[in-house]
């Protein structure tokens, strides 16, 4: 099955890829490697939400909100794939950072929102190595930013 049939199969439409904040790509090609850029969530109305996890988010809103920081990964794995997300040949690497409060320890839960993604849209070729670390704070106040390493075809 193709990935576009997965992700429909999952009643998944990814979310349009807007340009970069900043002077940047979303994406860079090196051999078989393509690293994305760190991409945080998406809104429905297009904005970024904000919030720190344990001072006001629960670890599920921060699950949420890395699961769509997930989608747009892929959306942006296929912008640079020129359409194809068949080239995608394994997710290698995820670097998750977690908006945090000085005590909070759930960093991989949150992360897991992404992880568990790639593994349903890509399956085995969606397990990883991650890392997921907490930050004092993030761009525009966001709750959680990914950046991913993926091997391509």
């Amino acid at each position: 099955m193709s990935v576009e049939q997965r992700l429909k199969e999952l009643g998944i439409t990814l979310p349009p890829l807007g340009g970069p904040l900043g002077n940047y790509v979303h994406a860079k090609r090196a051999g078989n490697l393509l690293y994305l850029s760190g991409k945080g969530p998406q809104s429905a109305d297009g904005g970024m939400p904000k919030g720190k996890l344990g001072a006001g988010m629960s670890v599920d809103e921060g699950y949420r909100h890395a699961r769509q920081v997930g989608l747009v990964l892929i959306a942006a794995m296929k912008d640079a794939l020129g359409g194809d997300l068949d080239r995608v040949e394994g997710i290698v690497k995820v670097f998750g950072m977690v908006n945090a409060a000085p005590d909070f320890e759930d960093h991989p839960r949150v992360v897991n929102g992404c992880s568990d993604l790639f593994v349903e849209v890509f399956g085995e070729a969606g397990r990883h190595a991650r890392s997921a670390v907490g930050m004092s704070s993030l761009p525009g106040g966001i709750p959680v930013e990914i950046e991913v390493i993926v091997a391509v075809k």
